[in-house]
């Protein structure tokens, strides 16, 4: 019996050191997928003294983005319209919103100009009903995560017209609306 005992214990033991452990798997979870936005708005806010309220829509597709402006109440005439790049409306005259959006460092210019910055979209034109519904298309303006993006950027409308030139803003006067770009 002390024999069967003996074979036995070491059968177990061998059997024991024989068996390998299973290798430890580690299954590390795929990046989530980062979500890039196609739409956004920026509400607009009023200037002190002004009346001014509005929405703009950015849309983006196929490499070019769609800018629709629905803005009432401004004063008849051509008004600088720029992206900035500081979602911040929060100071009254909305210097908090910072200079132009150019993460190119480009110079100001018109739309249609070799060196400018992303943020320069001209001049809205407001109607004799102190309209400006629009639609304008633009290259160059991303939504994508990164440095180009325009979400969290700052809209602003200025007082007076933007001269296309005159370094580094336009000379398109005082804020007169601000809106903070948004996803949707």
């Amino acid at each position: 019996m002390r024999h069967i005992l003996l074979v036995t214990s070491v059968a177990v033991s061998l059997a024991a050191c024989s068996h390998k452990p299973k290798a430890e798997t580690t299954t590390e979870a795929a990046p989530a997928p980062v979500i890039v936005p196609t739409k956004a708005q920026a509400v607009l806010k009023a200037g002190a003294g002004t009346k001014i309220k509005g929405i703009i829509h950015f849309t983006e597709e196929n490499g070019k983005m769609k800018i629709e402006t629905l803005v009432d109440g401004l004063k008849a005439g051509p008004h600088g319209f720029h992206i900035h790049e500081t979602g911040d409306c929060s100071k009254a005259d909305f210097t908090s919103a910072g200079g132009h959006f150019n993460p190119s460092h480009g110079e100001h210019g018109s739309m249609s100009s070799a060196k400018k910055h992303v943020g320069d979209l001209g001049n809205l034109i407001a109607d004799s009903k102190k309209k400006a519904n629009t639609t304008i298309v633009v290259e160059g303006m991303t939504m994508k995560p990164g440095a180009d993006s325009i979400i969290g950027k700052a809209v602003i409308i200025h007082k007076d017209k933007d001269d296309l030139k005159s370094q580094p803003a336009g000379n398109a006067g005082a804020r007169i609306a601000c809106g903070v770009i948004e996803a949707l």
